[in-house]
C-alpha cells in the first residue's frame, strides 16, 4: 500500500471538510467546560444544517501517520473546543488522542476529553441537568431514552449516510435507528468469545468443545484461568461478557434475543445454566488468584500471568482488543499470545460469535461537534487505531491490520454464521448495572446464585417497562 497517498487521502477530506463546516454558522468553540468531566451546555444556536463531506478516500486505506498535518487550503480552520467522553484511558486513550491529532492540526480544532468508566451515570445525570459533552460514548441500549429526551442529536444532514451505511455493517447501523433516523456511530469495534493463551505454555490446539477446554491439562501450580473484573464504576463487565459468550452458545440466539428484550426470565433454566458454566470457571481450583483476586484484579492487567515465570495461567478469555494490553502491561511481544474462538457448546449453535462496538453520538450540534463525528467515521481516521493494535474497525474499508492476531479477529468477526451485539449494552441503564452488580455478587458466593438470580428478575420486571 502506498503510504503517501493513505497521507494525502486523510488531508483531502479534513481540508474539504474544514471548508464545509466553516462556512456554517458561528465558528467559535463550545462553552466552556463545567466541572471536572468536560461537558458544555447546551448553544443558544444550533449552527448550519448543510451536511459536512465524510470524505471518504476511493483509495487503498493506510495509516496516516500521526505527526503529519495540513492546514486546508484557503485558510478553512474552524478553530474552537469540542468536549468529549468516552471510557477509554491508558493505552485506549492514547491511540484516540493520535487518532484526533491530524483533526486538530488540520482544523484548528481541539479536542477536549474525559475518559471516565461511570459513563453511564454521567451521561444520565447530565441529561437530566442539560451539562453533556458535544459528543460522547454510549451504550446502544441507552439511545432509545436519550432521543425521547431530547439530548441526542440526529446525524442525518451531518453524514455521508449513504456512505456510512455501505460501509458499515447492517447489525451496528440498525442498532442506533429511531424512526428511521440515525443518532448514533461506530468508530470501532471488537470481536469477543476470544481465548487467549501463551503459546510457549499452551501448544494442544483449539479445544473441539467447552468441555474439552475445561479438562484441558495444567502443569504444577499453573491454574486453567485469568480473570479479572475489576473496572471501576463498571466492575463486573468482564464476566457480564463470559455469559453471554456461554449463553448465546449454550441456549442459542433465539433464547439470547429473548433475554436482551426483557422477555427471558433471569430464573429460567438457560440462563441459569450460564452461570453455572461460568462458575465453573471462577472456582478456586481453577482460577488463578482464587475468587478473591478475581474481584480485585483490574481487566486490563488479568492476562499479565500468561507471561509470567512460571506461568499463573493457561488461559484468559477477552475480547479483541486485549493485545494491546498484553503488550504495554503485561510486558508480551507479537509471538507471546494467540487464540482460538470460544470453543461450542451445543454444536446446534456452531459458529456463534458475540462481539462490541463504540458508539459515539452528538449532544450539542457545533459546528465542531459535527466535523468532529463526520472525521470519526471515515477509513481514514479508523486505520490510525487500527494501525497502532488492539482495534478492529467498524468500517469495512480498513484493512490494515497490523499483525495476524488482528487479521484473524476481523475476519472471525465478517464470517460469523451467528452474530450478536453484546447483550448486556442492549440493555436498560438498570438492568445493565444490575447485572455488573450480580457478576461480583456470584463470583463472591456461588451458593447465593438462586437469590441473585431472583433480584434480576425483580429489576428486569420494572426496567423494560413491565
Amino acid at each position: 500500500m502506498d503510504l503517501n497517498r493513505g497521507r494525502q487521502a486523510l488531508f483531502a477530506a479534513l481540508a474539504a471538510l474544514a471548508l464545509i463546516v466553516a462556512a456554517c454558522g458561528p465558528s467559535g468553540g463550545s462553552a466552556s467546560p463545567a466541572g471536572s468531566i468536560g461537558v458544555s451546555a447546551p448553544p443558544a444556536t444550533t449552527g448550519s444544517s448543510t451536511e459536512p463531506s465524510a470524505g471518504v478516500s476511493e483509495g487503498p486505506t493506510v495509516a496516516p501517520s500521526e505527526s503529519s498535518a495540513a492546514s486546508p487550503s484557503g485558510g478553512g480552520q474552524i478553530g474552537g473546543t469540542v468536549t468529549v467522553i468516552g471510557v477509554w484511558g491508558g493505552s485506549e486513550q492514547e491511540s484516540f488522542l493520535a487518532m484526533v491529532k491530524p483533526f486538530e492540526e488540520t482544523t484548528g480544532i481541539k479536542v477536549e476529553y474525559t475518559g471516565t468508566r461511570d459513563l453511564n451515570a454521567v451521561l444520565t445525570t447530565g441529561v437530566a441537568s442539560g451539562l453533556l459533552p458535544d459528543l460522547a460514548g454510549f451504550t446502544p441500549g441507552l439511545t432509545a431514552g436519550f432521543v425521547e429526551s431530547g439530548a441526542l442529536k440526529p446525524l442525518d444532514d451531518v453524514l455521508d449516510m449513504a456512505t456510512y451505511k455501505a460501509e458499515t455493517a447492517p447489525a451496528l447501523t440498525d442498532l442506533v435507528t429511531v424512526d428511521g433516523k440515525t443518532f448514533g456511530v461506530f468508530i470501532k469495534a471488537a470481536l469477543k468469545g476470544l481465548i487467549w493463551y501463551n503459546p510457549k505454555v499452551y501448544s494442544g490446539g483449539a479445544p473441539t468443545s467447552f468441555d474439552a477446554l475445561m479438562q484441558a491439562p495444567a502443569s504444577g501450580d499453573t491454574k486453567r484461568w485469568c480473570v479479572g473484573l475489576e473496572s471501576g464504576a463498571a466492575s463486573g463487565w468482564p464476566a457480564t461478557d463470559w455469559i453471554e459468550d456461554i449463553l448465546i452458545r449454550q441456549a442459542g440466539p433465539e433464547v439470547y434475543d429473548k433475554w436482551v428484550r426483557g422477555e427471558q426470565k433471569w430464573t429460567s433454566p438457560e440462563i441459569k445454566a450460564a452461570f453455572e458454566t461460568f462458575g465453573r470457571v471462577v472456582a478456586d481450583d481453577n482460577v488463578f488468584g482464587g475468587s478473591n483476586a478475581v474481584l480485585t484484579t483490574n481487566f486490563g492487567d488479568a492476562g499479565n500471568p500468561l507471561f509470567t515465570n512460571p506461568p499463573g495461567c493457561e488461559f484468559h478469555h477477552q475480547a479483541s482488543f486485549i493485545t494491546d494490553f498484553f503488550k504495554k502491561q503485561g510486558g508480551a511481544a507479537d509471538g507471546d499470545f494467540d487464540f482460538f474462538p470460544m470453543p461450542d457448546i451445543n454444536p446446534q449453535f456452531s459458529g456463534a460469535v458475540s462481539g462490541v462496538g463504540d458508539l459515539f453520538g452528538m449532544f450539542n450540534d457545533t459546528p465542531q461537534a459535527r466535523a468532529l463525528i463526520a472525521y470519526l467515521v471515515t477509513p481514514e481516521a479508523q486505520a490510525i487505531w487500527v494501525g497502532r493494535g488492539g482495534a478492529l474497525s467498524a468500517n469495512s474499508k480498513v484493512t490494515n491490520y497490523p499483525d495476524d492476531v488482528s487479521k484473524r479477529s476481523a475476519e472471525i468477526l465478517a464470517s460469523a454464521k451467528i452474530f450478536r451485539f453484546d447483550g448486556s449494552d442492549l440493555m436498560p441503564e438498570a438492568m445493565n448495572n444490575a447485572f455488573w452488580k450480580a457478576m461480583l455478587d456470584f463470583t463472591k458466593d456461588q451458593a447465593k446464585l438462586d437469590a441473585i438470580l431472583g433480584e434480576l428478575d425483580d429489576v428486569q420486571a420494572s426496567a423494560y417497562g413491565g
